[in-house]
This record gives C-alpha cells, structure tokens and sequence, in this order.
C-alpha cells in the first residue's frame, strides 16, 4: 500500500509531467463518477477545496443539500499509462464530505471503512481476493456496443480460437503497470467470456482496485475496438459473469479463519463468519446482484448459485471453501460485477462479524450436487433459495433491519426506491421472447 504525502504527490506530477487530475468517486449504484481537473487546480484539491453538486448524482443529495466537497486519498494516486506522455492524466480516489465538514453517511466508500474500523477495533483487518469476469463483444460501424462475437472458445482457450487474447494481454500489462499483482487471466466458460484475477487486499483497498480494474479493462477493449461488459447476463443459453469474493480475516497477521486440527481446517471463526453470511444471504443479494439482470445469471444449470449452503468439496453451493488453498478462505460465490464493490464487501463483512459475535454455527456442509436433489430433499435438510428476482431481493432486504443498518436509513431507502423503480420499468417491458411465444397463437 502507498504511503504518501502532500509533497509526494506535487513532486510526482511535476516529475511526471502530469497535466491532468481526475478526482474519481463512485455513486450509490456502482458507477464510477469524476471531476477533472488541471494541474492549476491541484492545491485546491489537495486542500479539500473541491466541490461537486451532489443533486446531479442519483441518490446522493437533495437540491437543497447539493453542495459536496471531494476529499482525495493521497495513498491512491495513480497516472494512467494509456494517455499521453507529455501532459498526462492522473487520478485520485476521493470520500465525499458535506460542507460541515463531516463525512457523507450515503458514501460508499465511506460505509465500507465505518465497518472495516468496526472490525479494526477488534482485532481483525478483512481481506478480499475478488475473482472478476467480463464479456468481449464486438462493436458497431458508430462505435456502439452490440452483443455479437464470432468466437466459439470455452475455458482455457487460447488464440486463435481466443479473439480477445491480444485486449486481454493489453489489459494484463496494463494493470500492472498501475501496480496490480495479475494472478491469473484467461478465457472463461462462455464465449467471448474472459476473467482477470489479482492479489487480494485489504478490503478498502480491493473495492478500489475493482473500480480501477473495470475503468482498464473497458479503456483497453475500447481501444481493440471491443465493447468490454461486466454486465452479469448478456448472452441467453450462456453462463454470466460473477465476481467470487474471496475472504479472510487476519488478526496479529495471522488468518484466523485456518485452524489445522480442524477436519476442515476451519476455525470456530470462520465457522461463525459463514453462519452469519448465511444468515443475511437473502438482504445481502439485494446489494449483491442490484439489477433486474442479476438473476438471469443466477439460476440452475450455468454455474451460478440458486441454494444457500456451504461446503468444501463442491462448486454447487453459495459458499465454498477452497480445499487446494494454503490458508483457509471463504469464497461467496453469488455476487456479479455489476455490484457497488464498497456495498458489497461492506455488508459481507458486517454480516460476518455478527456471526461472529453472536456465534452462528452454519448448518452442516452439503457435500453433493445440490441441483440433482428433489426439491423434497433440499427442503429435508433446510437448504433455501437466494431470492429469485430483484423485487424478490428487495423484500428481503426490507425484512433484514440489521443489514439495512449498515448501508444506513437513508441510503437504503433511496436503494429500495431506486430498485423497485427499475423492476417496476421492466415489468412494462414487451420482450421478444413474449412476441415469439404469444402472437402468433392468440
């Protein structure tokens, strides 16, 4: 992690010619949003003196509470490698503070460290290794996004059946150059389907690294002529995109979750942690998977899970506990990378630690293939469904006031209004598929 200062930053921009500071934040859907400014501006910036209207950004502030003012975090500098060399572009990662001088509650970025410094008191830093797949489709004569691709490659596919081998080597080098330690990267199960895993991190950190992963990977597909997409379901008959969190929590720089006498080699910790995920798994969907599209994806037979439960031995269920890893991990397998990163860690982490302070023991492991039991069998031994729809998911969040307490009263209402609005607009929707099925025989 950086570590810099004031001075660190003014001697680098003129060390670097920098020309150009785009102080970035992310709205309450996941967007990312920024105010550009010129290196005339800097010391303003750095001063705190920058201000926004907050009315103009869905869900953020009321018309007569618009003004903002944007707060850089000095330790996320970073010079984009694909603008020019003489004059170049800069970003810094902004909190949004009101004109008290008071941090603003609805924030994302603020929420996620209120509970990163809720589990700092005890103890623990949370950890976050963030598993992010895309589609690569083709462009239009303007330019425009279409989701045509000519490719029939599966996992592991390499070129030439891989068309997007080269953008994705780009966005590789890329990142790195921007200080990402790349994992892996390769071709996914869908066509035209591509994921790019990079080291966990500390949570804060890891929900910034995925606004700057999907800012370079849309930037470097753009100039393959590709239109790069996370969103979750854009093909029918084809597997969507998720974004598997992978998480710990470290106390002391030990992972608590690992305990080596355990047959599982789980800790009562992280036994806890998945009792209280499991718990809140239907409100934690809602922020998980936040669009009508979300479940497209999550539904029997691509991948994807429908059921809550947990084991170590199968990719079935909602959780799963990666047995070829060295320390013990939790990876939740149902969040899409169209989620607001800062939520999603937030009430992951929250909901963890109320297992673990209340002791929410997980049911037992189910170590079958869940699709092939009765739903007689699956109602035997408790295993429930994650919420079917986004109005689905909305409901139960509405139920879960200990989730809602962690995004806060006001921003879960502005959600809720947002997402029922959404799916109420779906509905109204007249669909191919109902002109095909219902036209010609009624």
């Amino acid at each position: 992690m950086n570590n810099y200062t004031r001075k660190d930053i003014l001697r680098m921009v003129e060390e670097e010619d920098v020309g150009f500071i785009r102080l970035q934040f992310t709205d309450i859907f996941g967007a990312l949003k920024n105010v550009a400014v010129t290196i005339s501006q800097l010391e303003k910036a750095l001063n705190n003196k920058c201000m926004f209207d907050g009315s103009s950004i869905e869900g953020f502030a009321r018309i007569e509470q618009s003004d903002m003012y944007l707060y850089p975090d000095l330790n996320t500098f970073e010079i984009f490698p694909w603008r020019p060399q003489q004059g170049k572009v800069a970003r810094l990662i902004c909190d949004i503070y009101k004109p008290d001088g008071t941090a603003f509650e609805s924030d994302p970025r603020y929420i996620l460290g209120k509970v990163v410094e809720d589990a700092r008191t005890e103890g623990y830093e949370f950890k976050v290794g963030p598993e992010c797949e895309f589609f690569l489709f083709e462009t239009d004569e303007n330019g425009l996004p279409t989701t045509i691709s000519h490719e029939n490659a599966g996992y592991f596919d390499l070129g030439p059946m891989d068309f997007g081998e080269n953008a994705r080597r780009d966005m590789v080098l890329t990142l790195e150059d921007m200080g990402f330690e790349i994992e892996a990267s390769h071709h996914e199960a869908s066509p035209a389907q591509h994921e790019i895993v990079f080291k966990y991190d500390e949570a804060l950190t890891t929900a910034d690294n995925i606004m700057t992963f999907k800012l370079v990977v849309k930037t470097i597909a753009k100039r393959h002529g590709l239109h790069a997409t996370f969103m979750p379901k854009p093909k029918f008959g084809a597997n969507g995109s998720g974004m598997h969190l992978n998480m710990t929590l470290h106390k002391d720089g030990r992972n608590v979750f690992t305990d080596a006498s355990n047959e599982k080699g789980l800790s009562r910790e992280a036994y806890y942690f998945i009792g209280g995920i499991m718990k809140h798994m239907k409100a934690i969907t809602f922020i998980a998977n936040p669009t009508v599209n979300s479940y497209k994806r999550l539904i029997p037979g691509y991948e994807a899970p429908v059921y809550i439960a947990w084991s170590e031995i199968n990719r079935t269920p909602l959780i799963r506990i990666p047995a070829a890893a060295e320390e013990s991990r939790v990876e939740l397998r149902s969040p899409d990378p169209s989620a607001n990163p800062y939520l999603a860690l937030a009430v992951c982490l929250a909901a963890g630690l109320d297992g673990i302070r209340n002791e929410i023991m997980p049911p037992e492991s189910v170590d079958t293939n869940i699709y092939e039991l009765s739903e007689r069998e699956r109602k035997q031994m408790g295993i429930e469904s994650l919420p079917g729809s986004l109005l689905e998911a909305a409901r139960e969040f509405e139920k879960d006031e200990f989730i809602q307490a962690v995004l806060g009263k006001d921003l879960s209402e502005k959600y809720i209004a947002a997402k029922r609005e959404e799916y109420r607009q779906y509905r109204a929707q007249i669909t191919d598929w109902e002109i095909q099925r219902y036209l010609h025989i009624m």
